[in-house]
């Protein structure tokens, strides 16, 4: 069979989401190599992965966009981020298909400099998102602001007046820094991000309609898989089993974004609920002091048995955590502190899959009421899972990975 070579961003929101395809592609038989963060090369290897990590030091350069003033100085400080890893990535990758010598390369949408050197390696590579990338479509907004269809030739006017002005904004930030990246390679500028974002043989997005939008013109090297809600092997805890009664679980990014705000208005909002709260915190945060008896608070937990026992879910509008309850047909309410999460949180309401709660409202009332509704919505969050399933999940991404082996 074939060789893999898979390279992720410093992301375990990246990382866990692709697992599942990684590991649907060894059951296959392939040989497949991953460089990906160093604290879970053991783990991947464990799974039958062989597994190296990637450049240390592309890990330390830090998305800090919580510390922006506004949306335009958070995009400008996420390509600054993704491109000054780019530097050390590419080179990065080159090592590792040295070494492995692969058939094909799997890359993380946001390794910017991963997939120009898998672009100038010449051989077939697929990009692999885990959340919905800002591509254009008919008859949708254009992505950032989190706006939902509107049909109809005021919906076609207002997205054809702000398509310029999001989309714009976003390229003017993004388009020279990679062409400069781009030039010492021998690759042709781009300038679009659509150019960007759709340069490899495929690329594969977790996610599936209801859930997303109708994109009937991305055209066939687009593949929308389903969720892949996956997480690694732990031990439950104790406390979870004692719990009686329904669940509501409380998430926040894997990734510090300061969305620490999110667990104290739950704490306080839902306490006298009826449901356990059991809420994470971001890594580092201290908990909340004298928690109501309905709220546990802890700095880890796996989300998965805590899903099977909830009714609803609270999420800060992450990719990953948000369709880990819909996958298992648990709605949710979002409260979107920024990146890609104002596009989750407005999928979520156009699905009928749960509430949108903006940070600027988050109060332990406002929150309160969100869930209370959220947890009504159990319907269309069924429906998002069904469609989910439709999709294929692994099974349909290694399908297109093997579709590209053979075409190229």
């Amino acid at each position: 069979m074939s060789t893999v070579l898979a390279y992720t961003s410093p992301a375990l929101g990246h990382l866990f989401p692709m697992t599942p395809l990684l590991l649907e592609l060894r059951d296959r038989g392939h040989d497949v190599h991953v460089r990906t963060l160093g604290s879970h090369v053991d783990l991947l290897r464990s799974l039958g992965l062989s597994a190296e990590q990637i450049d240390p030091a592309i890990g330390k350069i830090v998305h800090a966009d919580w510390e922006a003033k506004g949306p335009r100085q958070a995009l400008e400080l996420t390509v600054r981020t993704f491109c000054d890893r780019a530097a050390l990535e590419a080179p990065d990758l080159e090592r590792a298909i040295g070494q492995a010598r692969p058939d094909v390369v799997i890359v993380d949408i946001n390794a910017w400099g991963a997939s120009m050197v898998a672009e100038a390696w010449g051989g077939p590579w697929v990009f692999f998102s885990p959340f919905t990338p800002p591509l254009r479509s008919r008859g949708t907004p254009p992505f950032g602001p989190g706006l939902m269809p509107m049909a109809g030739p005021l919906g076609r006017l207002r997205d054809a007046l702000l398509r310029p002005l999001v989309l714009g904004a976003a390229e003017k930030a993004m388009v020279p820094r990679i062409n400069a990246l781009r030039a010492p390679r021998g690759l042709a500028p781009i300038d679009t991000a659509d150019a960007f974002f759709r340069r490899a043989d495929a690329l594969l997005v977790t996610t599936a309609e209801p859930f997303e939008y109708r994109h009937d013109d991305w055209g066939d090297d687009v593949t929308m898989i389903g969720a892949l809600p996956w997480e690694p092997p732990a031990e439950v805890p104790d406390w979870l089993d004692e719990i009686e009664g329904p669940v509501a679980l409380v998430t926040t990014s894997s990734e510090y974004q300061a969305d620490e705000a999110l667990v104290r208005a739950a704490v306080e909002g839902l306490a006298g609920e009826p449901w356990t709260v059991v809420a994470t915190m971001p890594a580092g945060v201290s908990a909340p002091d004298d928690l109501p008896v309905n709220v546990r608070v802890v700095e880890f937990v796996p989300h998965g048995p805590v899903l099977d026992r909830a009714v609803v879910a609270v999420t800060h509008g992450g990719m990953g955590a948000t369709q880990k309850a819909l996958a298992r047909g648990i709605p949710v309410c979002v409260v979107p502190f920024g990146r890609d999460q104002l596009e989750v949180a407005a999928r979520v309401v156009h699905a009928g899959a749960g509430t949108k709660l903006t940070p600027r409202r988050l109060t332990a009332e406002t929150l309160r009421d969100a869930v209370r509704e959220a947890a009504t919505r159990a319907e269309g969050a069924r429906r998002v899972a069904s469609g989910y399933a439709a999709a294929g999940g692994a099974a349909a991404g290694a399908d297109r990975v093997e579709r590209v082996l053979v075409r190229r």
